[in-house]
């Protein structure tokens, strides 16, 4: 490319940052950029790439780092994974490209210990674990952290589509502006001291954008697709992983119906989750439901759909981020699933004992996942939220799941 080309992309690429409101001072440090040390975590995928070379372009003194986090082998099996083989390649090709020192960290042991064994843990207990979330509230926000401040950076970016505001009282995460996209049900154990060091370029943008972006700075990941599923499961078959991890720990047992019938024999509880329907291998003529899972009787429980609802969720781990203490009877809107919307809800707190009471019964609510809070008048800013240990009331009565950890 001549200069002249060069001159010409870098001024088409400046339009398009002022158009989507990126020039200036997009991180919110001040004073030149080129004096702020950036750690900018790269996976390897578009997101993050385009955060990287954005911030670069802009002038902030970026150190791009990438964290391999399991084996290569089974990685490059899998199309659409993260953190591992063609990836790492991705994000330093991306690197030299733009022209900003780029690391790669071998964190395999710790990403083992904090995901992958708790996974394969969390689903034998009958639960159902996202990996996602322990990954980002261990790894990636905990451990990397801590490394980009021995970095001498000043705040760590991520390509993560969700929004950080500053408020009257400091740093607020809000819902990405692409609900689309938005991250916020993975995001929600970030603490307030993580906050403050973190940023997300581009909360308010929308993957088209991200795109035209990459585009603009020649990135070669530009058309890469989006990363699917559990990043370290090949193919999707977790049950393998589990198998894996804790050989032999899986037992069958009885699929029972709610009414206390027997109607036949599953080979483990790893294969279920709450608010499955396919894959039970039982015909009595009525569409069933997994309602409940009973790892320590080794049974799985069934049920028409009705049976599914619930109004009651306890929680544990609970991360809060308003600035007052939760008060009990105070409303909020909560997911309890990513792809689901916030719907009205109240906190009941006692004590240690964290409940949500939702104003109208959610099917399908599994122990293990995450129950989000957001903010009840406009459904916007992220309060923090726990993990479902159990659930009650509705049609579908107690979960009668015991409680891990």
């Amino acid at each position: 490319m001549t200069t002249l080309d060069t001159g010409r992309a870098r001024a088409q690429a400046d339009d398009l940052i002022a158009q989507l409101g990126l020039s200036g001072d997009p991180l919110g440090l001040g004073g030149n950029p080129g004096d702020h040390r950036v750690v900018v975590a790269m996976s390897g995928g578009v997101d993050s790439s385009v955060t990287a070379a954005l911030l670069h372009h802009l002038g902030y003194d970026v150190v791009g780092v990438t964290l391999q986090l399991y084996d290569h082998g089974a990685a490059m099996a899998k199309k659409g994974a993260c953190c591992a083989g063609q990836d790492i390649y991705d994000a330093k090709r991306v690197a030299e490209s733009c022209g900003f020192p780029h690391y790669v960290l071998d964190y395999e042991s710790r990403f083992r210990e904090a995901v992958i064994e708790e996974f394969a843990d969390t689903y034998l207990a009958g639960f159902t674990p996202i990996p996602c979330v322990r990954c980002n509230q261990t790894v990636k926000f905990a451990d990397l952290l801590t490394t980009a401040r021995q970095l001498g950076a000043v705040c760590m970016a991520t390509g993560h589509y969700i929004q950080r505001v500053t408020g009257e009282n400091g740093a607020e995460l809000r819902r990405a502006a692409d609900a689309g996209k938005d991250q916020s049900y993975f995001l929600f154990a970030t603490t307030h001291d993580q906050l403050d060091f973190l940023r997300f370029p581009l909360g308010h943008l929308n993957k088209d954008q991200t795109r035209e972006l990459a585009e603009a700075f020649g990135l070669i990941v530009a058309d890469k697709p989006d990363s699917q599923d559990i990043c370290f499961v090949p193919n999707g078959r977790y049950v393998d992983i589990v198998e894996k991890v804790r050989p032999g720990a899986s037992r069958p047992g009885e699929i029972v119906h709610v009414d206390g019938r027997v109607l036949g024999r599953h080979d483990g509880v790893i294969r279920y989750t709450v608010g499955q329907r396919r894959g039970l291998k039982i015909a009595v003529g009525d569409p069933l439901y997994v309602v409940r899972i009973d790892a320590e009787a080794a049974q799985v429980i069934v049920g028409p759909r009705e049976a599914l609802e619930v109004d009651t969720i306890a929680l544990k781990e609970i991360n809060w981020l308003g600035e007052d203490a939760m008060t009990d009877g105070a409303p909020i809107r909560v997911k309890v699933r990513s792809t689901r919307p916030p719907v009205p809800a109240a906190l009941s707190v006692d004590g240690e004992d964290v409940r949500v009471v939702l104003a109208k019964g959610e099917e399908g609510v599994a122990p293990g996942q995450a129950c989000v809070f957001y903010s009840s008048d406009d459904e916007d800013r992220v309060l923090g939220g726990g993990w479902i240990t159990s659930t009650s009331g509705g049609s579908g009565g107690s979960s009668g799941v015991r409680l891990i950890g």
